[in-house]
């Protein structure tokens, strides 16, 4: 018995000290005020999760009216190398560089997990090329105005959503288009779009290839992100992409936020 409880005692603490997932997140770009941002999100997840953030942020030569800069992160083949996961909250739409743009897909299609936010889904969209489109599972060339979106809960039994509200208010976002849904795309949550007259998903997950892809077009603004209702549910994202999220929507064991 002794032996028996030193033992379980022993896979207890294993499992408390996993390693934080090394999460590598990339921002910048137009229209978005990505300086705090990142904060918001690394200090969100971070207060959710066992992560360790890794931030690169670029905003190009002409600031933030940049939509042709080209992350310098993605120039190296192996830009992804050591990561558990990638972060995309980027907006760079104007960006046409068919290998670069297949360069910062490959990873993901390989197996890189992957979380993508608002503008990455419209960014490298002007591009002959729909490898990025694959990694988030859609394409979405345009939004419609900045108001409240009543968003509405699809899938409560998936672990992402377990627990979250039926419907909930996201105030003063962007609802995007949604112009076509690849094989892989799982709707979670929907809005209803005015401009189209008919309903939008905004929250999903998808599967490029080997990797798998939370992915939500809210968080234009830094009062959606900061909303806990949006951190939890890109954490809950973040997780599963992973791997690390179990049946009910909780961390596995050791991918818990660490007690300060």
């Amino acid at each position: 018995m002794k032996f028996l409880a030193l033992s379980l005692l022993f896979l207890t603490a294993s499992l408390q000290a996993a390693n934080p997932l090394k999460v590598l997140m990339i921002c910048g770009g137009c229209c978005h005020d990505y300086e705090h941002q990142k904060l918001i999100l690394s200090e969100g997840i971070s207060a959710r999760a066992n992560v360790e953030f890794t931030i690169v942020h670029e905003e190009g030569p002409k600031g933030k009216a940049d939509k042709e800069h080209k992350i310098s992160i993605y120039e190296k083949d192996d830009w992804a190398k050591g990561y558990d996961v990638v972060l995309h909250n980027e907006c760079f739409g104007a960006v046409t560089d068919v290998p670069f743009i297949e360069r910062i897909a490959k990873p993901h299609f390989d197996g890189l997990p992957a979380v993508v936010l608002h503008c990455s889904a419209h960014s490298y969209r002007m591009a002959a090329t729909d490898v990025w489109r694959h990694v988030i599972g859609q394409k979405s060339m345009s939004h419609e105005k900045n108001r409240d979106l009543h968003v509405m809960n699809i899938a409560p039994e998936h672990p992402v959503m377990k627990g979250f509200p039926m419907e909930w208010l996201d105030k003063a976002d962007e609802l995007y288009k949604n112009e076509e849904l690849y094989p892989g795309f799982v709707p979670l949550a929907k809005a209803f779009g005015e401009d189209t007259q008919k309903e939008h998903n905004l929250v999903w997950v998808n599967t490029n290839g080997k990797g798998k892809v939370f992915g939500t077009t809210m968080g234009h603004g830094n009062e959606t992100m900061s909303d806990p209702v949006y951190l939890d549910l890109v954490t809950r994202g973040l997780l599963w992409a992973c791997g690390k999220l179990d049946e009910s929507g909780k961390p596995l064991a050791g991918y818990e936020a660490k007690q300060k």
